[in-house]
């Protein structure tokens, strides 16, 4: 039996060749895996021993040769390949041990060149891969070093039965697939948004116990984007408490959102994907405890997230309510010996020191739909593109702006239709995934109770009809924001008007379904 060893991983690979070494497996090897293993004592020949001709092109070229790809490639089965090898003095390979050049981890780092990346796109490696993984009856391909005992295992016993071949040649085609996917990706970003093909390089982090019920199986996978990653769960490291749960993963990221939204301190309080608290205040502390005042009944069994990192006196505040877990940029050495007293508590750390809006990547939103993917550009805007239009006879005041402002950008992270009531940036009510936009007003009014007076309002699409923005004003709001666009928006302004109350457009919708 003969071998080639190429490996940019080399996880157990000493092991596992030497184990090769006590079945008499002839090993070939290059660079730094004949190296590695020929320090280790074991006894490993040059490719080049197979192919009569040296590497050249400063390593580019070393196994794409017939005497390699002629050697995987023949069908033991078939007398006129065999013959074809004999004539040509070319002899079987039948095992292929390879992974490759770290591109996604060269292309991670912080201003690397076009040229470093290109060097690290493997070409003998995948070809080499695709070769036996086609031939995979009378070719082992190897990619993964958890594999490495399992094979030992079974040729010490006599044979790999042909299953284990097939699993192994799936895992191969992936492997190649992922790795190509993300040389894609890395080229594709100054390109066109949406290109007539496209895969993505999916990795498994982790399974779930289950998924959004007990019944449903499911994992937790990283989609690899080459380049610069903002903060995020996947991103997170877990300091304490239970394991993640599929839905404490979706309120994750909500909570996440909510708060990146902000440039000054900000918290958020999640249930079932929506805030039912939010605010912002230069105190951290001060910003839980009112984003807590706005639904202390909906926020038990929570997830709570902060843009900035946990002190000791938000920490004290926090552990009084109990919530499902935590996110935040990091935690002070104290707060973590308050929130680590609740052992269920789940604390997620980004590992900086605070977020804000300029760290949330621009990437796409993909969804499953169907049988196939729906994919969009982030619902994202900044200060910048915050172009306001007064359309009622009253123009806000100017703290009425700052809650506006505040309303327009907690309501593009609430379910459609979406209501928001705020006031000194402060969410105090919100209606939510309702059929129709009063029945929203409704819940939102009912929530804020006495507290709307005063208050602003937040829509993520125009009012259809007048009725929303007259059961705001007789519950006391005194301002709103909406983008407009409805055939009855006069209807809507004259209503306003009526009350006495501010109407801004921002020509900008947020529905999030």
């Amino acid at each position: 039996m003969r071998a080639i060893l190429s490996v940019s991983n080399k996880q157990g690979l000493v092991d596992f060749a030497a184990g090769l070494a006590s079945l008499r497996v002839e090993m070939f090897s290059t660079g730094g895996t004949k190296q590695a293993l020929q320090e280790a004592g074991l006894t490993v020949k040059s490719v080049s021993d197979i192919t009569g001709f040296p590497e050249i092109l400063d390593g580019r070229v070393k196994t794409l040769h017939p005497a390699v790809h002629g050697g995987i490639l023949a069908r033991r089965n078939m007398s006129d390949h065999m013959t074809q090898l004999n004539e040509k003095g070319i002899g079987t390979i039948d095992l292929i041990v390879v992974n490759l050049y770290p591109f996604i981890q060269t292309v991670a780092k912080e201003g690397v060149a076009l040229e470093d990346a290109l060097e690290n796109i493997d070409v003998g490696g995948p070809t080499m891969i695709r070769a036996a993984a086609k031939n995979f009856p009378d070719v082992l391909v190897v990619v993964d070093p958890d594999d490495y005992v399992m094979l030992l295992g079974k040729l010490r016993d006599g044979g790999v039965d042909l299953d284990f071949r097939k699993k192994l040649a799936q895992k191969a085609f992936q492997h190649v697939a992922y790795y190509d996917t993300a040389i894609a990706q890395y080229l594709r970003q100054d390109q066109e948004s949406f290109p007539p093909e496209m895969t993505l390089a999916l990795r498994k982090r982790s399974d779930l116990s289950y998924g959004e019920n007990p019944h449903q199986k499911a994992a937790f996978y990283v989609i690899e984007r080459p380049g610069k990653s903002g903060p995020s769960v996947i991103n997170s490291r877990q300091l304490g408490g239970k394991d993640l749960s599929y839905n404490n993963i979706l309120d994750l990221d909500g909570a996440l959102n909510a708060v990146l939204e902000f440039e000054e301190p900000a918290v958020a309080i999640i249930k079932h994907n929506n805030a039912c608290g939010l605010c912002a205040n230069s105190n951290l502390a001060e910003a839980y405890r009112r984003a807590l005042a706005g639904d202390p009944v909906s926020a038990f069994g929570g997830i709570v997230s902060s843009n900035r990192t946990i002190d000791l006196n938000t920490a004290r505040e926090i552990e009084r309510t109990h919530y499902d877990a935590i996110v935040a940029p990091s935690y002070d050495p104290e707060a973590m010996q308050v929130l680590q007293r609740k052992k269920d508590l789940r604390i997620i750390e980004l590992g900086v020191e605070k977020i804000s809006p300029g760290d949330k990547p621009q990437t796409w939103e993909i969804r499953a739909s169907g049988g196939g993917i729906l994919a969009q550009t982030t619902d994202f805007f900044t200060d910048k593109d915050f172009r306001p239009q007064t359309m009622t006879k009253r123009a806000p005041t100017s703290t009425e702006m700052d809650d506006l402002f505040f309303a327009w950008r907690v309501v593009k992270n609430i379910r459609s239709n979406a209501i928001v009531i705020v006031k000194d940036k402060t969410l105090l009510g919100m209606g939510a995934g309702q059929p129709n936009r009063v029945t929203s007003v409704h819940l939102a009014l009912r929530r804020a109770g006495a507290f709307a007076k005063g208050a602003v309002v937040g829509s993520d699409a125009f009012f259809p009809f007048a009725d929303g923005v007259e059961l705001a004003a007789q519950g006391g709001c005194t301002a709103i924001i909406e983008p407009g666009g409805s055939l009855r928006d006069q209807e809507a302004i004259d209503m306003a008007d009526k009350y006495n109350m501010a109407m801004v457009f921002t020509e900008v919708r947020h529905f999030k379904h």
